[in-house]
């Protein structure tokens, strides 16, 4: 088996869909499982159909006509025939999403959340499904709530991965092209849940894991893996090779290239992974394997841009130490907050932090309660793996260093 996995940059309309197509054919696809995000922006729109649903009704069917008709261009585009069954597929789901939103009852912004998102991936599934067998491609649609099964924590599930070994073993068809969506699961009440954003990186790695594939390879929109986005970093290098233990720092770090979880699984079973550009599907992008070192050997820049800095001290200016640290940690978890930088002297003890569920004012109001607080909102966190001197001058020109944390071959920067 191999796993491909195709993120919404390479499938953000019918060229990209039909350049999927493409690096099948060129490079293979016999005993192939593929793995699709949704459509280009597509989640930003359904992010904003939540949006409305919670806070903004009146303008929420033209959110979702919206979605529709992106989806519907790119469908005009694929089939000559309006009558082609992929146009009433795509329209039931559309109207399954409706369905939903008129029945719901639960005020649960994570629970909705997930029911509505991963219809994107299941739109992009089926019309890619359908357009592979129009051209002679014939494939399986799996629907991967089936086979990923996870527990009930919205918006960044954990895999049961016993229960989803048993039934991937039991329901997949390893001698057909299959197709399957990425960055979802279900859990015991068949509900949809996600496993985070980008999670489609780590539905391969699930699959590949669980089949014993010999290879992942992650399709993108870039040459490869490199040490910096480009967005945020002139002249960016590709990564030729990278070990598990290098990627595995990276993705924790924030990379973006790469899901943090999605390494773990192919480490345990020593299967490769290969990144390359769905542009160029025969160059050789970047693998990341056992025993591989960082070729060639450079400073690798990541930035994670929106974090939340907190700054406590004690109000007697006594110590801060266990007590302190594990209570400040129990409503860091309690709140949901993701923990990237951590910093504590005798008296004082600071921590970036990445305000995923929108909880920090009932974090604040808290910790406020036990510490002096300060809060810095909308900072950049800068990380660099194997800095040098020059690395660091580079990040710290022309901004404000909020706090500076060096090991041996990381430095963190918070900014702003």
């Amino acid at each position: 088996m191999q796993v491909f996995k195709f993120g919404g940059a390479s499938i953000k309309d019918a060229s990209g869909v039909k350049n999927l197509a493409s690096v099948l054919k060129t490079i293979g696809h016999k005993n192939t499982l593929i793995v699709v995000s949704a459509m280009g922006k597509t989640t930003n729109a359904l992010e904003l159909i939540i949006k409305n649903y919670f806070d903004n009704k009146k303008e929420l069917q033209s959110s979702i006509q919206e979605v529709k008709k992106y989806h519907n261009e790119i469908l005009l585009d694929l089939f000559e025939n309006v009558n082609h069954q992929t146009f009433r597929k795509v329209t039931e789901l559309f109207d399954e999403l409706n369905d939903f939103i008129k029945t719901n009852k639960s005020p649960d912004y994570n629970f909705v959340y997930d029911q509505v998102i991963g219809f994107g991936e299941l739109v992009s599934t089926t019309i890619i499904s359908e357009y592979l067998n129009h051209i002679g491609l014939n494939n399986n649609w799996v629907d991967v709530r089936t086979q990923i099964k996870t527990d009930n924590y919205y918006r960044r599930a954990h895999v049961n991965w016993k229960k989803t070994q048993q039934a991937i073993t039991l329901k997949f068809n390893k001698s057909i092209l299959n197709i399957t969506q990425g960055f979802l699961g279900s859990d015991d009440n068949n509900f949809t849940t996600t496993l985070g954003r980008e999670g489609s990186d780590y539905t391969a790695a699930i699959y590949a894991y669980c089949l014993n594939a010999n290879s992942v390879t992650i399709w993108k929109d870039v040459p490869g893996v490199l040490n910096a986005d480009p967005r945020y970093f002139e002249n960016a290098q590709l990564l030729n090779k990278i070990s598990y233990r290098e990627a595995i720092e990276l993705a924790f770090y924030g990379a973006s290239v790469i899901h943090p979880k999605t390494i773990q699984p192919l480490q345990r079973k020593e299967i490769p992974l290969f990144v390359k550009s769905f542009l160029k599907p025969e160059a050789a992008g970047t693998q990341i394997g056992k025993n591989e070192t960082l070729e060639p050997m450079i400073p690798c820049f990541i930035v994670k841009k929106g974090q939340v800095l907190i700054s406590l001290s004690s109000l007697d200016f006594s110590y801060i130490v266990e007590d302190n640290i594990s209570a400040i940690f129990k409503l860091l978890h309690q709140y949901k907050m993701k923990v990237d930088v951590i910093q504590n002297s005798a008296i004082s003890f600071s921590v970036c932090i990445d305000n995923i569920y929108n909880n920090l004012d009932k974090l604040l109001q808290h910790l406020k309660a036990k510490f002096k607080v300060t809060c810095d909102e909308n900072v950049s966190l800068y990380t660099i793996r194997h800095y040098n001197t020059s690395a660091i001058q580079q990040i710290e020109a022309g901004k404000t260093v909020l706090l500076k944390q060096l090991t041996q071959e990381t430095v963190q920067i918070v900014t702003k």
